[in-house]
């Protein structure tokens, strides 16, 4: 079949990369940025942050494992042709233009398209330190929407629109930029004439289309791991660079400068890890129990532990502090600019910052999770003593730079899915990849990871080099098997525990009294207990049953002065907030008078009892020390979790024993599985907790060993992860099993107020985008989907992931409600 493509012109006045921004209070219209500076800047990014002579250049080649001097040449190259597909008609009227103008083929499809062409391909080969189809792969994928054919969105070179599109790759800026690659690469061949036929999806550009499957079937069955890391460097690496290029050129800032002085900021040394964070903390406890504070020496020994560590130690044990004295060791043996604690939730997250992250200065800590600006601000408000006078949350001029605004930060308490997720191909994570591999890294509450979160934790683990420590208090043997066969250090092993005395006392120490009761005999239990002046904590399985039990405990104690309080997930964040704050100032521990406001408030004798009925939130996200447990059955994972909120501060009354209440559960189906609950049921009858047994004294080890015995096997991981699976292509992905039960909303009467607070704080400085993205968090919470409005109007700023929910069934106090809720009852 003869080719029909018709030539076209290849020279218009000139080609740009982006459209200038908007005239602004900020400063006039900047000069629309050209193609060709576009690319140039992006190479230099790419150059200036990852030449071997940085520590941020060392260190991300040590993490990605690839040879340094050969990541960063092909990095530059893709760099230089990661825009050249903007050299096309329908970019440049969209770029030019005031209005939308749309595209009938995505840029970076056209820009790996050309480096299909086989003339192409030829040039770049002469230099056979060039990896033609990786360069290919990180140009197509560097916006993170292409696919192969099969999939029905961002299909590679999909036209959306027109058949044809012309193409002005014979543009100066085009000529300059094959120049620039070959004089970079050292290759003696001139650039290779380019097509001037326009794009269609037929003849010259389809046979093209069709050879880069074929490359792109080649290399997802490509089991060399090395080339695939070396991929995935490259794919992550084009994105920080473009972002950087991008970002800093919006701003105004120079690239080079702001690189140097971010990126190759020296060293964080074990001394300043000491007097930033450390010390004060220590001074803290101290003040806090009256006593010297001094690391245990299970603490102490965690900086022994090498690069790669598994601490297993109890609820309450001191696992945090262990965690900074081996990251005080990794900044002796390793460079490193940053120390990240990654937690598995925004709860456990955000207490990580208060109680040692917010030690730093305010420039250096960051708080990292989706609703981080909002928590911030209400530590700004409210501020404790180690956040006094503090501006943690981002001004205008880092707002603006997004992800790459952490860069500068050296101590970071985050969700762990703003780091990894760049594994399911996130994009923001992805930006921090550098910062990243230039981390102290630590992982806590590792028990908790879903099927999905375990398997890119031994994708992380197997792929990466770096210092990583996982934490938690239990863990299944088949999953401590694997993170080992990962490289990890089980710390402590069983010879080793007979030295740990303080542990051991603290492990072995008999904590608990537990039983196994009816439900109507656990209420009157909590009831009772509370009445006599103790901490009740009553956790239950589902929210609907929290908000039930506080209501039933409401009515039977009216009248009383204990309280009643609930706490679970499906509070407006705002609200969210108030309950937190009261559930656990209502459980500050009684015995210790310094740091116990209730005494100093009433010193003749303790505050009224109190009932706080929660859901799971309670297992990492409330630091609580109750006197008194009720609980429904649950995994065992979750029990131990549970246990571990009363009587944490035992060593200040070791005669006591926290009394604990075991249940069956409502359901056994939802929102556990039967078989998890039965697993459970059977764990605790070995511990004679059943109903024709009497109380049991048990400690967290015999909780752990326990477990150990019985926690059903889990499947195995094989560190899969989409970063190194999808050759060509990339499409962001789930980084951790998504709950397709509940979503994000707003509540219907609550649009308004919303509206009227961003039209009164979103003046044209301070940007009306930014204005609604600090307000909007205090008004989101999760509701199921059934009661999602689908009628309701929709308001063209709201963002799209958000649904509106009847007001008619949320009540402040108890959250959102199954029925229609009578007011706001206490």
């Amino acid at each position: 079949m003869p080719d029909t493509d018709t030539a076209t012109d290849p020279n218009p006045a000139r080609l740009l990369a982006k459209s200038p921004p908007p005239e602004t209070a900020r400063g006039p219209r900047q000069t629309a940025l050209t193609l060709a500076k576009h690319c140039v800047d992006t190479e230099t990014a790419a150059h200036a942050l990852f030449r071997q002579d940085t520590r941020w250049g060392q260190n991300y080649s040590r993490f990605f494992q690839v040879d340094a001097s050969r990541f960063v040449l092909n990095l530059r190259v893709a760099a230089l042709f990661h825009d050249v597909g903007k050299a096309n008609e329908d970019f440049q009227r969209a770029v030019q233009s005031a209005g939308y103008q749309p595209q009938s083929v995505r840029h970076e499809h056209l820009s790996a398209l050309i480096l299909c062409l086989p003339q192409v391909r030829d040039w770049l080969s002469e230099n056979p330190q060039l990896d033609v189809d990786a360069i290919t792969a990180a140009v197509l994928s560097h916006h993170l929407k292409a696919c192969d054919r099969q999939h029905p969105s961002y299909r590679w070179c999909q036209s959306h629109d027109r058949l044809q599109v012309a193409l002005f790759l014979h543009h100066a800026d085009v000529v300059a930029i094959f120049a620039r690659v070959g004089e970079l690469a050292g290759l003696t061949t001139p650039p290779p004439a380019l097509p001037t036929n326009p794009w269609s999806d037929r003849g010259l550009w389809q046979k093209t289309l069709n050879a880069g499957f074929d490359f792109a079937e080649d290399f997802e069955d490509d089991d060399d791991r090395a080339r695939q890391n070396f991929t995935a460097a490259l794919k992550a690496g084009l994105i920080v660079a473009d972002s950087v290029a991008s970002g800093l050129v919006r701003t105004g800032n120079d690239i080079l400068s702001w690189i140097d002085s971010v990126a190759h900021a020296p060293a964080i040394t074990a001394a300043e890890l000491d007097d930033k964070i450390i010390a004060p903390r220590s001074r803290q406890i101290t003040q806090a129990t009256g006593k010297p504070f001094t690391f245990q020496p299970f603490q102490e020994q965690a900086a022994a532990l090498g690069p790669r560590a598994l601490l297993l130690a109890g609820c309450g044990s001191g696992k945090t502090l262990a965690a900074w004295r081996w990251a005080q060791a990794q900044l002796s043996e390793h460079p490193l600019g940053h120390i990240l604690f990654l937690y598995p939730t925004r709860g456990t997250a955000t207490e990580g910052f208060r109680d040692y992250v917010g030690w730093a200065p305010e420039d250096e800590a960051a708080l990292v999770h989706s609703t981080a600006e909002y928590e911030l601000d209400g530590m700004a408000k409210n501020p404790e003593d180690r956040h006094a006078g503090k501006q943690f949350a981002a001004d205008e001029a880092q707002r603006r730079l997004y992800a790459l605004r952490l860069w500068s930060k050296r101590w970071f308490s985050a969700t762990v899915d703003q780091f990894l997720s760049f594994l399911s191909f996130r994009y923001a994570s992805l930006c921090v990849t550098p910062l990243l591999a230039d981390s102290a890294i630590i992982l806590d509450e590792v028990h908790s990871y879903d099927k999905r979160m375990f398997e890119h934790l031994v994708a992380f683990l197997k792929r990466f080099r770096g210092p990583v420590l996982c934490m938690t208090a239990t863990l299944p043997k088949d999953r401590r098997k694997q993170l080992q066969e990962c490289g990890l250090r089980v710390y402590p092993r069983d010879s080793e525990r007979a030295a740990l005395h303080s542990l051991e006392h603290a492990e072995r120490h008999p904590r608990y009294r537990l039983s196994w009761c009816d439900r109507p005999q656990a209420e009157a239990h909590a009831l009772a207990r509370a009445c006599a002046g103790q901490r009740v904590l009553y956790v239950v399985n589902t929210v609907g049953q929290c908000q039930a039990l506080a209501q039933q405990f409401t009515a039977a104690l009216r009248g009383s002065p204990v309280r009643v309080l609930a706490y679970h997930s499906r509070y407006r964040l705002s609200d969210r907030h108030t309950r937190h704050k009261e559930t656990v100032e209502a459980f500050q521990p009684w015995s210790q008078p310094a740091a116990d406001r209730d005494l100093q408030s009433n010193p003749t004798g303790p505050p009224p009892g109190v009932i706080a009925v929660t859901t799971q939130v309670c297992e990492m996200s409330l630091d609580l020390d109750a006197d008194v447990l009720v609980t429904e059955l649950a995994p065992i994972s979750s029990l131990i979790q549970r246990f571990g909120r009363a009587n944490r501060h035992f060593v200040h009354r070791p005669e006591f024993r926290a009394d604990i209440y075991i249940h069956p559960p409502n359901s056994w189906s939802a929102p556990y599985s039967r078989n998890d609950l039965k697993v459970a049921q059977n764990f605790l009858k070995s511990l004679k907790i059943a109903p024709d047994q009497l109380a049991q004294e048990m400690s967290q080890r015999a909780l752990a060993d326990a477990f150990e015995r019985h926690a059903p096997p889990k499947p195995k991981a094989h560190g899969s992860a989409k970063l190194f699976e999808m050759g060509y292509f990339a499409l962001p992905d789930d980084f951790r099993d998504i709950d397709q039960y509940s979503v994000s909303c707003v509540l219907d009467k609550d649009i308004d107020r919303i509206e009227a607070i961003w039209e009164e704080n979103g003046s044209p400085m301070r940007g009306k985008r930014r204005a609604l993205d600090e307000i909007l968090p205090g008004f989101e919470l999760s509701v199921p989907k059934r009661f999602v409005l689908t009628d309701a109007e929709r308001h063209d700023w709201l963002p799209r992931y958000l649904q509106i929910a009847p007001e008619s069934h949320y009540s402040v106090t108890l959250g959102f409600c199954d029925q229609p809720t009578p007011g706001d009852a206490p």
